[in-house]
């Protein structure tokens, strides 16, 4: 079997693949607001590289006329509008060939109902982009993990090991199914994910992401009042005497700013580290707040070179994610490379 891996977040893209929002039961009176937050992340992308909006048979006209003519649009069935978790993760082998794997997805623990259509969403995108689909029987969503595209790949036991995904399997077969399906060869393993994220039981994207081999970014709340304010110390811990698959230790780069926003009588955090690594580019969202500027500034030193833009999420915090969740990179192939 050819042996495939994982390209970091930062590789070079053919593009990125977003879902239109349109579940009233989830964004109720916010939903015209968060379509208009999501068009704006899909026009911020679209200034690095092309994006394609999925939307559901019917929603297509909505989707195109909000996004623009630059945002490609195309009608396949959903349930939500969540790609980092519901879309495939894309793997390339040592000679330039994509596929994409195809890890089962029950809706974050049967949260919401129903989620066939995002089970299967996978499999259709890889047919309509004539993409190698590669099947797995875990449970698995993107944003539970980020990777080096070196071997390394982090991880929170808070959701991996969260009972609602794969009680059937343990540590270790967790562990096994990650390498054999991304080419991993190291995982690291942090106790927590966001307190608050009770949406995804802690995903990995809203505390910590790599930016570079070796190179990680992680929430630091330097609130002593926020909630996470002693279980993000006790991450930072972990990676302080933890090495990557190449036994390098980690520069950690700290964003201790956090933001909330009311959004229709709710308080929301709005994750700064759930940001999306472009062309050239990294597209963070934002809270119209103080503290916006400095962890925009904080993230642009983590990753020199790259153009970092802010687009304010508070609508898409409210359904419980950021830029990262709605978000799936389309690695380059290059056969024959």
């Amino acid at each position: 079997m050819t042996a495939f891996r994982m390209p970091a977040e930062w590789s070079e893209h053919e593009g990125c693949l977003m879902a239109w929002p349109t579940r009233p039961d989830l964004w109720a009176e916010v939903l015209d607001d968060v379509k208009e937050e999501y068009a704006n992340v899909a026009r911020a992308i679209a200034e690095f590289e092309p994006v394609t909006m999925v939307a559901p048979p019917g929603h297509g006209e909505d989707a195109r006329a909000r996004c623009g003519s630059e945002i490609t649009v195309v009608e396949l069935p959903l349930d939500d509008s969540w790609f980092r978790d519901s879309a495939p993760l894309f793997v390339l082998d040592g000679d330039g060939r994509r596929a994409g794997v195809d890890f089962r997805f029950n809706a974050w623990g049967r949260k919401h109902h129903p989620y066939d259509s995002d089970d299967r969403i996978s499999a259709l995108l890889l047919e309509h982009l004539g993409v190698e689909r590669i099947a797995s029987g875990m449970i698995l969503e993107g944003g539970a993990i980020t990777v080096d595209g070196e071997g390394t790949l982090i991880t929170t036991e808070q959701c991996l090991l969260h009972p609602n995904r794969n009680p059937g399997m343990n540590r270790d077969e967790i562990e096994a199914e990650l390498k054999s399906q991304l080419g991993i060869s190291k995982v690291v393993w942090l106790p927590y994910g966001g307190l608050l994220d009770t949406e995804t039981d802690g995903h990995v994207d809203g505390v910590c992401a790599f930016a570079s081999p070796g190179k990680v970014v992680v929430s630091l709340p330097d609130d002593a009042e926020h909630p996470d304010h002693a279980r993000m110390r006790a991450n930072r811990a972990v990676l302080e005497v933890s090495t990557d698959a190449k036994g390098r230790p980690f520069e950690i780069v700290d964003v201790p700013q956090t933001a909330f926003a009311d959004v229709a009588g709710n308080e929301v955090e709005v994750s700064y580290l759930n940001y999306y690594v472009a062309n050239g580019g990294v597209v963070v969202p934002v809270a119209g707040g103080p503290r916006d500027d400095e962890a925009l500034a904080v993230i642009a030193a983590a990753y020199p070179g790259r153009k970092v833009v802010g687009v304010k999420a508070v609508a898409i915090a409210f359904g419980g994610g950021g830029v990262h969740c709605i978000t799936q990179q389309v690695p380059v192939a290059r056969p024959g490379a």
